[in-house]
């Protein structure tokens, strides 16, 4: 079985525990206005790999890979089911921690057999929440957010560990209300194991324009390390509400 993805990287330390080898999907359905991957975006293209020559890649590098494993990102991994579900498959075969990282776009509660079949070798996912709001998040990725939240709750069902991250925009996610909302939410998931509220930032501008598209949040001032902090505070709020309301 054959797989596309836009490139790896091969000390990964943001993507999961430890120091990682990290594989970026290629293609992914939604358009967050903050992405900073837009090269990823299309199915078309890529790097065509077997789980062979990616296994052989992390063999390379496993040596300086300390208390890490493998992440899959992009992109949405799991909009390629099969090929990542054999790739995790031969990872946890060789005893190699795996990490997803998702948006949860592409799950389906009625059909999701193929995305069941990634989670059975999955030790943990990190899914991001743009947004709690529906509309805001509609507005933000394209997408309505109903069936990641409902992904959330499925890999709750499943206890699979969870890291929960969410990206602070000023203007957009910024937002007292919804961040609590957001914590309320949060502290349904009896699996969570971290939670990251992670301050915006304008990176990627470059990368939009050598791709020849517009930048979507134009001129959005990045967010401080200490305002992301007084978010991240707001969201605890909402989690320890939401864990009092629960009887926790």
């Amino acid at each position: 079985m054959k797989g596309y993805i836009h490139s790896t990287e091969s000390f990964g330390t943001v993507d999961g525990p430890g120091v990682r080898f990290v594989v970026f999907f290629q293609g992914c359905p939604m358009r967050c206005k903050y992405c900073h991957n837009p090269d990823t975006w299309k199915f078309s293209g890529g790097r065509e790999v077997t789980v062979k020559e990616l296994m052989e890649e992390y063999d390379s590098y496993k040596e300086f890979l300390h208390n890490g494993g493998i992440t899959a990102t992009g992109g949405e991994p799991l909009a390629q089911p099969e090929f990542l579900a054999e790739f995790f498959r031969t990872a946890k075969e060789k005893g190699v921690h795996t990490c997803l990282d998702s948006s949860g776009a592409v799950y389906n509660p009625e059909h999701h057999e193929k995305i069941d079949e990634v989670l059975k070798y999955t030790d943990l996912v990190m899914l991001d929440i743009k947004h709690i709001d529906n509309e805001e998040h509609k507005k933000l990725t394209g997408f309505e957010n109903t069936n990641i939240l409902k992904f959330a709750e499925h890999l709750r069902d499943l206890n699979i560990p969870v890291w929960i991250r969410h990206v602070v925009v000023p203007g957009i996610t910024d937002n007292h209300d919804e961040l609590f909302r957001l914590g309320e939410y949060i502290s349904t998931l009896t699996n969570l194991k971290a939670l990251d509220i992670l301050p915006y930032h304008d990176m990627a501008k470059s990368k939009y324009k050598e791709l020849g598209l517009e930048y979507p949040l134009g001129d959005t001032p990045p967010l401080s390390k200490d305002e992301a902090q007084k978010a991240r505070d707001v969201v605890i709020e909402g989690i320890k509400s939401g864990l009092h309301r629960q009887g926790k």
